[in-house]
């Protein structure tokens, strides 16, 4: 019998862990300011409306239907579809080996931020003494400082998945969601604050209204917002397929998208008045010291908080947010593996979360704890970020709505206790404009990684970590599908599966929305 979810509260609460990662509080202040800023909240509105929700309502429809792990879903409600889900699983198998050394280093800077041991230097610091980087290449120089940090996010994440959905995912994210509601908000509120906070607040909410007029600013709203939900890479696929029968889906999706994106204006008012008062103490615009990703967490800020008043407390705040989110994120993005090795295989709950997790934790510390880490990160997320979950959606939904015609009978299972019901503009928005919208993103970023080598690396180390790993994904899903099923995972013997089906074949096709 599948694991479930033992409230809606606790799947709303591990979803929304889930959705409100790293990128919501690094990536989102960055893009906006980059995008128009103030303005850019008419595209990200638009993009959250029109492919964000209803994407995330199609993984909750798929899972929820046919009641497995992604792989298993999507071979249950077409059985070509399979190497979908498989495409997926390695996605996530990618993205957990480097998403838990940057939680790692977080851990570290939250302790840094006692004694602000990075001196006068933070970049120096971050690059040099804390990650040792060498020139691109791949090395088996460990760095203490990263390996064991990285090793303490493994066992954390391992106890919890070992755990199980109830015991494990759920109850963590009864901790750790409303510890890191209360740090951020704390955060936030002492970023006001900070002397100078209103010109950083400036510089991100005015409006460059000619920035609505670039097809990339769009590009840029639409791209984000795939990342921001955690949409088409199986997370929501894995966390719906353990919610019971009786579920409202479409009420539960409205409040995981809306938190997710106020987390994410949070974040900006915080990020951006912080950035003001670094920029009013070092007599520099807003511009020069604005930055995204990892130049912001481990560079920009490591910087304010060695000048702000009470500093030690903001970065502890600060890094301690960036744990907590990181690790909520994590375990989902790890379940989807283990969800999948579990229903391919037969095996129990705790040999698939150790088959996946132990060799999962052996190939994160043997890459990113050495002084390799920060160019192979760089490499592997940009690329399975680009062709990865934004291509593979583009092809998911094309496969669901186009090829396997299935957006009928998933519209319909939304309505079945939906609170919002789903109708021809949900089929539209899933089969054309989210397409549309994706393709292009996909062709624009093929087009520059093609015509200009990503970030400058050798040619061997981009073919390798980047095109040969995007590639890798693919073929390997595709194989992934010769492996037999285990006998009890496609008989269907799930009460739950079966009474979901039962009461759908009772409903006549002329009463769907």
């Amino acid at each position: 019998m599948r694991e479930t979810f033992s409230s809606r509260k606790l799947f709303i609460l591990s979803a929304i862990g889930s959705a409100v990662g790293l990128g919501n509080i690094w990536r989102f202040p960055y893009v906006a300011y980059e995008n128009g800023g103030g303005a850019f909240l008419i595209p990200y509105l638009v993009a959250l409306l029109t492919a964000g929700i209803p994407l995330l309502f199609l993984d909750y429809a798929i899972g929820h239907k046919f009641r497995g792990s992604a792989p298993l879903a999507f071979r249950r409600m077409s059985r070509p579809a399979e190497f979908l889900g498989w495409w997926q699983v390695l996605m996530c198998f990618v993205i957990a080996v480097y998403y838990a050394v940057i939680i790692g280093w977080a851990g570290m800077y939250a302790w840094y931020s006692i004694s602000k041991a990075w001196g006068d230097d933070a970049t120096g610091f971050f690059t040099g003494t804390f990650l040792e980087v060498g020139d691109p290449g791949v090395s088996m120089d460990f760095v203490p400082q990263v390996l064991w940090p990285l090793i303490a996010v493994w066992v954390i994440t391992i106890v919890i998945l070992v755990a199980g959905v109830r015991k494990g995912i759920g109850r963590a994210n009864g901790i750790f969601m409303p510890l890191l509601l209360v740090m951020f908000l704390l955060l936030v509120i002492s970023s006001l604050f900070l002397p100078g906070a209103a010109t950083g607040l400036n510089a991100f909410f005015t409006p460059n209204w000619e920035a609505l007029g670039d097809p990339a600013v769009w590009a840029a709203a639409y791209g984000h917002i795939f990342f921001s939900l955690s949409i088409a890479f199986g997370i929501m696929v894995t966390y719906s397929s353990y919610l019971r029968r009786k579920t409202d889906l479409t009420g539960s999706g409205m409040v995981v998208a809306f938190a997710n994106s106020g987390f994410e204006m949070l974040a900006g008012i915080g990020v951006f008045a912080a950035l003001g008062f670094m920029s009013v103490a070092a007599g520099t615009s807003v511009e020069e010291s604005a930055a995204g990703g990892v130049g912001l967490a481990f560079m920009a800020f490591p910087t304010i908080i060695s000048e702000a008043p009470f500093g030690a407390v903001l970065g502890v705040l600060f890094f301690g947010s960036l744990v907590f989110a990181g690790l909520t994120s994590l375990t989902s993005i790890v379940e989807v593996i283990i969800s999948a090795v579990k229903d391919k295989m037969g095996w129990a709950r705790r040999a698939s979360a150790l088959a996946v997790t132990l060799p999962l934790a052996l190939v994160s510390v043997l890459l990113f704890g050495t002084t390799t880490g920060l160019h192979v990160l760089d490499i592997a997320d940009a690329f399975v970020n680009q062709f990865g979950i934004l291509f593979g959606a583009f092809v998911t939904v094309v496969v669901v709505a186009w090829l396997a015609r299935k957006l009928p009978v998933l519209s319909n299972h939304l309505n079945l206790y939906g609170s919002i019901r789903m109708a021809g503009v949900w089929k539209l928005l899933v089969g054309i404009v989210a397409p549309i919208a994706l393709g292009y993103i996909s062709f624009e970023a093929f087009r520059t990684f093609i015509t200009e080598p990503y970030g400058g690396y050798p040619d061997w180390m981009l073919n390798t970590f980047g095109w040969g790993m995007a590639a890798a994904l693919v073929i390997i899903g595709i194989l992934l599908t010769l492996i037999p099923w285990s006998k009890n995972s496609l008989l269907n013997d799930d009460p739950e599966y079966d009474a979901i089906k039962a009461h759908e074949d009772t409903l006549s096709p002329t009463k769907e929305k």
